[in-house]
């Protein structure tokens, strides 16, 4: 995986960040999702490179080999804030005074936060799968609580590590043969850690709390994405079939949003990386 492309682990001050990167040229950072790891993108990164791009591809702070503090008991250190920081001084370290961000799920609410903390930093923005964390919690009711249980689940205290690494092979299902073996055995020593496995945990338990209070307080302010953004969702999920056309739901997070869903399961970077790429590389050239 990731041919060409320099590895290096970062210290950002609170946490040291693991990130692949290499091209030339316009600089994207792509963020990813729920239990994966940078590896994700081992399709995606190379053919933006290839479009002319610089392209950088970071384990989020405490997942895969990104290590992060201690959780605190507001879960503040794993929040969203929290890791846009990380990827902005990641940034800062690799020089990139400007750059687009593309995340997917969970990576979303990163770029999300990283677009509204650091609007000088993002060019433009590509949110995957996601709408905003306080849409989803405003939205709730039983079908969602039934779809997304595990948001309640893993924020409980403690009983989650103890499930999930009591048998990690058997609670996160992954195939070698849609992720590429080499993605599916660097997720699948990840998610065997039991560090890793309370960092992700963290996040959700962030979400439900603090990153649900930042938005809020966002919403209140008025504050909104100035930049261009693209919704991009995978039409064999169920984001929409909850909630409609989620670039509907964008508007009133953002300026200018455009966006269409992809023929793929969730995890599209691995199950559709051409469609993706198409998607990106048109939205990611236009000039700011």
């Amino acid at each position: 995986m990731f041919e060409g492309f320099t590895i290096d682990d970062i210290d950002v001050g609170p946490a040291h960040v693991h990130v692949r990167h290499a091209g030339e040229g316009p600089a994207v950072l792509l963020l990813h999702g729920h239990p994966r790891t940078g590896s994700t993108w081992h399709a995606v990164a190379p053919a933006l490179v290839d479009a002319g791009f610089t392209v950088v591809v970071p384990d989020l702070r405490g997942y895969g080999k990104s290590h992060g503090p201690a959780p605190t008991a507001d879960h503040s250190a794993h929040s969203k804030r929290a890791v846009a920081g990380d990827m902005v001084r990641v940034m800062d370290a690799l020089c990139h005074d400007r750059f687009a961000v593309v995340g997917h799920d969970r990576g979303s609410y990163v770029g999300f936060r990283l677009a509204l903390d650091h609007e000088e930093r993002v060019e433009r923005a590509v949110l995957m799968d996601c709408i905003p964390i306080s849409e989803h919690l405003h939205r709730a009711d039983a079908r969602f609580a039934t779809a997304w249980w595990h948001w309640f689940f893993y924020a409980q205290p403690e009983v989650p590590e103890r499930v999930i690494n009591a048998d990690p092979d058997g609670w996160y299902a992954g195939d070698a043969r849609t992720m590429g073996a080499e993605n599916h055995a660097e997720w699948r020593e990840a998610m065997r850690n039991p560090d890793v496995v309370r960092a992700m945990l963290e996040d959700y338990r962030a979400g439900l709390t603090v990153d649900r209070q930042h938005e809020e307080q966002d919403r209140a302010n008025g504050r909104r994405l100035r930049m261009p953004v693209l919704v991009l969702w995978s039409l064999r999920d169920d984001l929409e079939d909850l909630y409609g056309d989620p670039v509907a739901i964008w508007r009133d997070w953002a300026d200018t949003v455009s966006g269409h869903g992809i023929d793929s399961g969730h995890h599209v970077a691995e199950e559709a990386p051409d469609a993706l790429v198409a998607s990106l590389i048109p939205f990611l050239r236009r000039e700011p």
